[in-house]
């Protein structure tokens, strides 16, 4: 016989994920209902509603995708380029190089920059980047300085 999970309260000081509001985890105490039940559609039509607001949209298209930053990132990059396209990444750790990945698998033509792992690109080693990659005329009509 197995014994009841009871895992320990923390403070998580970490990047995310990070501390569970009282109020989500009592929601997530409540029954589970099915992917089609009323009442989930229900939930879920209020959700795309608060999320057209937060966004400034009206697109009936809006929704949550539940997952990671990373799936976020590849959510985005999936949606936005196109085979063929120019993309370039900074990298500066494992997000950028999985960014720099992903855009080459949706087919895109990917410019990278590196620094160090937690060091910061200066506006102008971007603007000379963008520059390179997509030509002057982008960043002045485009990047403000």
């Amino acid at each position: 016989m197995t014994k009841p999970l009871n895992p320990p309260v923390r403070i998580l000081l970490g990047p995310g994920p990070s501390e569970i509001h009282p109020r989500v985890l009592e929601a997530l105490a409540k029954p589970t209902v099915g992917h089609l039940d009323p009442y989930y559609l229900e939930v879920m039509n209020g959700l795309q509603q608060m999320l057209r607001e937060l966004f400034r949209t009206k697109n009936p298209m809006t929704f949550a995708v539940s997952g990671t930053g990373s799936a976020g990132m590849e959510t985005c990059v999936v949606n936005l380029i196109e085979p063929g396209d120019k993309i370039l990444v900074c990298v500066n750790g494992v997000f950028g190089g999985r960014m720099a990945d992903v855009a080459g698998r949706a087919g895109a033509q990917v410019t990278t920059i590196e620094r160090p792992f937690g060091e910061v690109f200066s506006p102008d080693q971007i603007a000379e980047a963008v520059a390179r990659v997509f030509g002057p005329a982008l960043l002045r009509n485009r990047l403000p300085r």
